[in-house]
């Protein structure tokens, strides 16, 4: 049954999509699988679209545009936002997790590129500092992801650490992406603490009609590779640089990975209390 809060146009469709009955066998497994995919790409709508345009800008957009490349995927993306809300293939709930990650991202950005982590090396004139807008976008994207799958295969968890446990730890690692510059980084110890606090939560999802489940580790550590495949297209879009890219673009170094696996755990974090983590709805025991 569809609830208020997810009265949008997908939700219809894939109401619709789940109720199709099909004999148990090789097209039924076959079914399910695209059913997967249709749905984690619709929860990838907005990166995915904002990717596309990092990349069709770089090879395309004219150099003697009035407008710089930064300001105009700044707009886009703000129509993009008011598009998917506009035609109801967004719901406001959604669009207030973008909006939390894009202040999150925006602090770090400030200081990140403070630090010399990376650079903008194009103009714009919608900027804060040295950091255009847009950026932010690419944290809402992480954000805007986790929501959406989050509902979209309707996430229970078995032995889900404490709710306090986990702001706890996401608010250590992301103070560490800022006190590691001149205290000892505590990254190692950040991912100890990760597997003693979430090693024996399993994700229950719901593709169709039966739930399946995955250790929830395993889950970051595959959205953390998503990113980072993202990632290489986003610096081979000049969208940002790294210090060792000044010279020529290369693929951004693995050892990112783990950045973006810490990150992923506050945005996990961060949805969880949005969705109101820790009601007995969310348990399975």
């Amino acid at each position: 049954m569809i609830q208020p809060r997810d009265a949008t146009r997908f939700a219809r469709i894939r109401a619709r999509l789940e109720t199709i009955q099909i004999a148990p066998g090789p097209p039924a497994w076959a079914f399910e699988f695209l059913l997967f995919g249709f749905k984690q790409g619709w929860a990838c709508l907005f990166g995915g679209l904002m990717l596309t345009l990092l990349l069709a800008t770089h090879l395309f957009y004219p150099p003697e545009a009035p407008l710089h490349r930064y300001d105009f995927l700044t707009l886009a993306a703000l129509s993009i936002q008011a598009a998917m809300l506009g035609f109801r293939l967004e719901s406001w709930s959604e669009a207030k997790v973008i909006f939390a990650f894009h202040l999150i991202g925006t602090v770090m950005e400030l200081f990140k590129t403070h630090a010399g982590s990376w650079i903008y090396p194009e103009a714009s004139l919608l900027h804060v500092g040295p950091v255009p807008l847009f950026s932010g976008f690419m944290y809402a994207a992480v954000g805007s992801y986790i929501a959406r799958i989050w509902r979209i295969f309707d996430f229970r968890f078995t032995y889900y650490p404490p709710v306090w446990a986990t702001a706890l730890l996401a608010a250590t690692i992301y103070v560490n992406f800022f006190a590691h510059h001149w205290l000892p980084d505590m990254r190692l110890a950040l991912f100890a603490a990760a597997i003693l606090l979430f090693g024996r939560t399993w994700i229950v999802f719901t593709p169709w009609h039966i739930p399946r489940r995955m250790p929830l580790l395993i889950g970051f550590i595959l959205v953390a590779l998503f990113i980072w495949f993202a990632e290489n297209i986003g610096t081979f879009a000049n969208a940002w640089t790294y210090p060792d890219q000044r010279h020529g673009w290369q693929m951004v170094s693995v050892a990112k990975l783990g950045s973006w696996y810490l990150l992923i755990i506050i945005s996990f974090v961060l949805v969880s209390l949005i969705h109101g983590m820790g009601t007995k709805r969310d348990q399975i025991r």
